[in-house]
């Protein structure tokens, strides 16, 4: 998302009071894919995933420690969260009827809702 992101970076270069405070973490596919599109990025810190949820799950985790308050839980444990809520939210979602095709197309929105509830 180029365009999210450079609103980002110009809230923190240009922006006032908190804005100017914005940490970013980048996250890309492949390490250095995203030079292809935005060289503007050369020098920044990119974490690359190479498309597995769980490594993007650890380079969050991980970058979210260095911020003030975190809680100190595990890479491994914010996963076994995750995929506890995913069987209960797809059982969930087969009971009121909805086929798997249903819920991979789930909308934003119904799915904060579970993951609130």
């Amino acid at each position: 998302m180029p365009f999210e992101l450079g609103l980002d970076f110009g809230c923190r270069r240009d922006g006032a009071g908190r804005l100017r405070e914005k940490v970013i973490l980048v996250l890309e596919e492949e390490r250095y894919r995203y030079q292809a599109a935005i060289s503007d990025l050369a020098g920044s810190d990119i974490e690359a995933h190479h498309g597995n949820y769980q490594i993007a799950v650890r380079k969050v985790r991980n970058w979210l420690a260095g911020m003030p308050g975190f809680e100190g839980v595990g890479g491994a444990r914010v996963l076994a969260d995750y995929e506890e809520f995913q069987n209960w939210h797809i059982e969930r979602q087969r009971n009121r009827g909805f086929s798997d095709d249903d819920i991979r197309d789930y909308s934003t929105m119904e799915l904060l809702r579970s993951m609130n509830d």
